[in-house]
């Protein structure tokens, strides 16, 4: 391990570091070298990071923790974790009759995310935040998914155009939002959007877990399979909020079998996506790696990728909307490329010569002329990205 990532902890911001040394397990009072992380620094951009990295509950739980902050920001920090408890009990009910709802309808529900993540990680729906449900159903069930919803009230944020196959796998989910409750859902049918292979439903379901995060039973990805989704999720969106990196620290101290997860990982082409979140969270916030799990650290992409996510990390801004500045939109684009296997990459760049969903967007055509997608297909999407 001579040759072992360890981040440049003069590149983060104090208030940045303060919050991993609040957020590294530890036991009765703080210790001196947290009471020491938490002098002289910027309380207000302390605030500004625990919103960001949407940790604040955590943090407001902590008892000895919470004793140190300032009377200002522990009411700001307290009232947030009050607004996310009731956020987090709407959702909760809300998921379980969406679930119920599907199931009805003959489709099989997991929950990827939200009250079941909160309530199997952390054992309390209020330490963990969440602004949507986000639910995976087979991939022939969409249209019976969307019937659903829709006569629970709810309302397409964004439809998916349907011109082209290239649907599937270019995208992975649509949102749905109910007006009245303002809840939101996504419905997915893959993991990930073009990020490769990936487990197929029916290996997904027979793995699955049950959550106790409702009155009826919702069911969720097993073990195993919920850390490569979690990691290949937090891969994704460069890391740049620390809720994901927590999870992997409670995920990885929960009983994970090392040997099966490093052959799972090995079997998607993701290995190199384990062993970063491993390194992140084992410098970051002290995560213990089993024996099992070592070998994924070993993995020399997977330093490289955790070095580049530090940027992202330290950098307090949403990857998932606008990157903030033209510079950093090209090296999160850069490094979405990275993430790739060899393979995925040529697969990558033979479908950019696949005419787009988004290709009909921008130049609608009548269905017996879509032929011509495909000869103009460079100039559409140049035409798209000069308009963009």
């Amino acid at each position: 391990m001579g040759n072992a990532f360890s981040p440049d902890w003069g590149a983060l911001p104090e208030e940045l570091k303060a919050m991993l040394a609040c957020m590294r397990p530890h036991s009765g009072n703080p210790d001196e070298r947290i009471r020491e992380s938490l002098r002289d620094i910027d309380w207000n951009q302390f605030a500004e990071l625990a919103m960001h990295h949407r940790v604040y509950p955590q943090l407001h739980a902590q008892a000895e923790i919470r004793e140190l902050i300032p009377a200002d920001v522990r009411q700001a920090l307290e009232q947030a974790y009050r607004r996310n408890v009731l956020q987090m009990l709407a959702l909760s009910a809300e998921m379980e009759s969406v679930c119920r709802a599907l199931a009805e309808r003959g489709v099989r529900p997991l929950v990827l995310k939200g009250p079941v993540l909160a309530k199997a990680l952390y054992g309390d729906l209020s330490l963990r935040t969440s602004k949507d449900l986000d639910i995976l159903i087979p991939i022939e069930d969409v249209e019976k998914a969307e019937e659903t919803v829709a006569a629970l009230g709810y309302a397409v944020d964004h439809k998916v155009p349907r011109v082209f196959k290239d649907w599937k796998w270019k995208v992975h989910h649509m949102s749905f939002v109910h007006p009245r409750k303002r809840i939101q859902v996504e419905i997915h049918w893959r993991l990930n959007a073009n990020m490769g292979k990936e487990p197929s439903f029916d290996e997904l379901w027979e793995r699955r877990g049950t959550s106790p995060a409702a009155g009826r039973p919702v069911h969720m990805l097993g073990s195993e399979h919920l850390f490569l989704y979690l990691v290949s999720h937090g891969a994704r969106h460069g890391w740049f909020r620390l809720r994901w990196l927590a999870d992997i620290d409670r995920l990885a101290r929960t009983r994970l079998n090392g040997a099966e997860l490093t052959a799972l990982l090995r079997r998607y082409g993701c290995l190199h996506l384990g062993g970063q979140a491993l390194l992140l969270a084992s410098r970051l916030l002290g995560t213990p790696v089993t024996d099992g799990m070592k070998p994924l650290l070993a993995d020399r992409r997977a330093r490289r990728l955790a070095q580049r996510s530090l940027r992202f990390i330290r950098t307090p801004v949403s990857l998932s909307t606008e990157p903030g500045s033209p510079e950093l939109a090209q090296d999160y684009k850069r490094y979405l490329f990275e993430l790739k296997t060899n393979r995925e990459k040529l697969i990558h760049l033979a479908r950019m010569l696949y005419p787009s969903f988004r290709d009909a967007e921008a130049l609608p055509l009548p269905r017996r002329w879509h032929f011509l997608y495909f000869p103009l297909r460079p100039f559409i999407w140049l035409w798209r990205h000069m308009k963009a």
